[in-house]
């Protein structure tokens, strides 16, 4: 039976244990469609391991895993995947980048759960099961719902995610106040963001203010000034939450360019997205508090150690996925009376992993996300 996997549609006991005996002489074929040579090769054999890691916790001698080799190249992931066809496999975990999907369109019998978050132009026989913007945008919808939010800014960086980010808004219908797209050079990127929060006319404002206070006869004016003179400017914005769709270093310089334009997030809320816990972001405490929503927190520890402790070196976080991405296929075998076709994919359907729940529907997988927070140096659920 499954162990780590929670079904959450209700199975009758009974079918699953007949189903297994069926399992005893079928078997369930899952191709791998991952770089194991090149330099992406890491990564294919991190995800491997982690295919059979799963493999050992559902226990079931009829999982038949087939890895190929992509070397991160079209052309080989399309022999790749023309091998499994001759093999009979019909559904595969992979490949890992959009880029590998160009010429597989073909390959009708075969459905590709790629490991990319990408869902933009993605041809009919492929399903991208990468923790997607629309899965994000849901899970910062329902916070900035919790919140009360009235006005969320989107600061989205030119880069070539952001239809993605387009897309996800559309998909998740969070109402956006006004979304701007940046350059992330940093010359560039601070004079934008000056613009985006009227950084001059409210700099501007303050010195305007602190100069009527020196010519007039209030009684408390010197105090006032004093008072006026430890901030960098005065006046609101239009705004009162950002959302920005960046990371890493870029993250961090967009919240830099805040703070300088006197943007806190004492005051307004910094949200973000899936940020996998990074941990550089704990020492960024003057962007705290930093809001963000992500995978299982606890899970996602409990796999690294498990995992640690079987290959002796820790896993990247697509592995993390294709773990989970066994036991969804496993599951839906088994609910389509061990049929792989097109109805795999097709009906409502949930599963609750390591990740989270899986919301499978009309060939589209999203993920219910959880929610955190990063603050005091520490990452807090939210929900």
């Amino acid at each position: 039976m499954i162990k780590i996997f929670k079904i959450i549609s209700i199975v009758p006991l009974i079918l699953l244990f007949n189903l297994q005996i069926l399992l005893a002489t079928e078997k369930i074929k899952i191709g791998l469609l991952v770089p194991l040579t090149g330099k992406d090769s890491v990564i294919g054999q991190s995800i491997t391991k982690a295919t059979r890691l799963a493999v050992n916790k559902i226990n079931d001698k009829s999982i038949e895993i087939i890895p190929k080799d992509t070397n991160s190249d079209p052309d080989k992931t399309l022999t790749s995947a023309l091998e499994l066809e001759e093999l009979g496999v019909k559904i595969v975990i992979g490949p890992v980048f959009q880029k590998n999907l160009r010429k597989l369109d073909k390959l009708t019998n075969i459905k590709f759960l790629s490991l990319t978050n990408k869902i933009h132009n993605n041809s009919k026989n492929v399903i991208s099961t990468g923790i997607n913007a629309s899965s994000q945008l849901l899970a910062i919808k329902k916070f900035i719902n919790q919140k009360e939010i009235k006005k969320t800014i989107f600061l989205t960086p030119n880069v070539d995610y952001k239809n993605e980010i387009r897309k996800g808004i559309k998909d998740s219908k969070i109402r956006i106040f006004k979304n701007y797209i940046y350059d992330s050079e940093p010359t560039k990127l601070t004079k934008q963001i000056e613009k985006i929060t009227n950084y001059k006319r409210r700099k501007q404002n303050l010195i305007d203010e602190i100069t009527r206070l020196e010519k007039s006869d209030e009684k408390n004016k010197e105090r006032l000034i004093e008072k006026l003179k430890k901030r960098d400017t005065l006046g609101s914005v239009s705004f009162d939450s950002l959302i920005i769709a960046d990371f890493e270093e870029s993250l961090k310089s967009v919240t830099t360019s805040l703070l300088y334009t006197d943007i806190l997030p004492k005051k307004k809320y910094f949200i973000t997205l899936n940020q996998w816990f990074d941990e550089s972001l704990l020492k960024e405490t003057s962007s705290q508090p930093m809001y963000f929503p992500s995978v299982n927190k606890k899970n996602y520890e409990e796999f690294k150690k498990e995992y640690f402790e079987k290959f002796n070196h820790y896993p990247n976080q697509l592995s993390f996925l294709s773990f989970d991405l066994v036991g969804l296929v496993y599951y839906l075998v088994l609910q389509n009376n061990l049929e792989v076709n097109e109805k795999l994919f097709i009906k409502k359907n949930k599963f609750k992993g390591k990740i989270g729940i899986f919301e499978i529907k009309d060939n589209k997988i999203d993920h219910v996300l959880n929610f955190y927070k990063v603050e005091n140096s520490e990452f807090k659920k939210i929900f």
